[in-house]
């Protein structure tokens, strides 16, 4: 078994009108790690309800540890209304889901069993206290590097969640108009995006900044000021969506953090994966053998 990578956060599913999809940004990049052979524990909580037992099939379909899946007899699993219009489509995040209210002293006894290698976490599943409590427990027990991936979701963040977020983190990831938007929530000083990159590392005493840019490829900063980056990737099939490409990117860059992988490397890779995803519909491939090619290359 790989190294164990602890995620706190969502599980939705996104409501579209004719039908739903599990996803949540946490659970994407667990299922992704999960593919490269790591060892995630998703920590996060569902209603009693027919979502929760889809979720839990699908977990246990990929092999997935269920083990910090908690459930909540009074409050839905997590639902995100699609609403199509002729603009496209907006996306409403529903309040009061079990997600807010994940148990502090539940998460509190999994953490210390497990001793995670990694922990993720990120901005929406701290909308409410009860959760805050948890991730605040989950991150003081850890004791393992912090990978912060922001997924700033209006109307769901405040300055005062971003700043409590960045002092926690030692890896943060985001793209570039969430860099845009932090810079003019926070007063960061600077013109240049790795300007702001670096005014936002020495005020958070953060390690990394690691931003991406869709479609063009993705850079990162250290606290040295060494920057890193890749360049757009080449997509080797028609693209069929983007759902998700940042989970995908986010589960590579965790993976060769772990692994070891030099910097550019661990960019090229993420981009490379985030890439193919975009040639398949959905967040996570139903079919897991579109892992094997990247493992056989990168891992074995």
């Amino acid at each position: 078994m790989g190294s164990c990578v602890a995620l706190f956060g969502e599980v939705l599913a996104d409501v579209f009108p004719d039908g739903h999809i599990l996803g949540g940004a946490p659970f994407n990049v667990a299922r992704h790690l999960q593919g490269f052979g790591l060892n995630p524990v998703m920590i996060s909580r569902t209603g009693n309800d027919a979502l929760r037992e889809e979720l839990l099939a699908e977990m246990n379909a990929r092999g997935m540890d269920t083990s910090g899946i908690q459930c909540d007899p009074q409050y839905p699993t997590g639902q995100v209304t699609v609403h199509m219009d002729a603009g496209g489509h907006r996306f409403e995040i529903l309040p009061y889901q079990a997600y807010d209210y994940i148990h502090a002293g539940v998460t509190h006894m999994l953490t210390m069993s497990i001793k995670p290698d990694l922990v993720y976490f990120g901005t929406l599943a701290q909308r409410n206290m009860e959760s805050r409590l948890a991730l605040d427990n989950f991150l003081n027990d850890a004791r393992s590097p912090r990978f912060l991936d922001l997924n700033l979701r209006a109307p769901w963040y405040d300055k005062h969640t971003v700043r409590r977020s960045l002092l926690r983190a030692d890896i943060v990831k985001m793209n570039e108009d969430e860099l845009g938007a932090l810079a003019v929530l926070l007063r960061l000083p600077g013109k240049s995006l790795p300007e702001l990159a670096m005014a936002m590392l020495k005020r958070f005493n953060l390690k990394l900044v690691v931003i991406t840019r869709g479609e063009q490829g993705a850079w990162q900063l250290n606290a040295s000021g060494e920057l890193q980056e890749t360049g757009p990737q080449a997509m080797a099939q028609p693209l069929q969506d983007t759902v998700g490409a940042g989970d995908a990117f986010a589960a590579v860059y965790i993976v060769g953090h772990l692994q070891g992988w030099e910097a550019s490397l661990t960019l090229t890779r993420a981009n490379q994966f985030a890439s193919a995803l975009c040639a398949i519909r959905g967040a996570a491939p139903h079919d897991l053998a579109f892992y094997q090619p990247f493992v056989q290359e990168w891992l074995s």
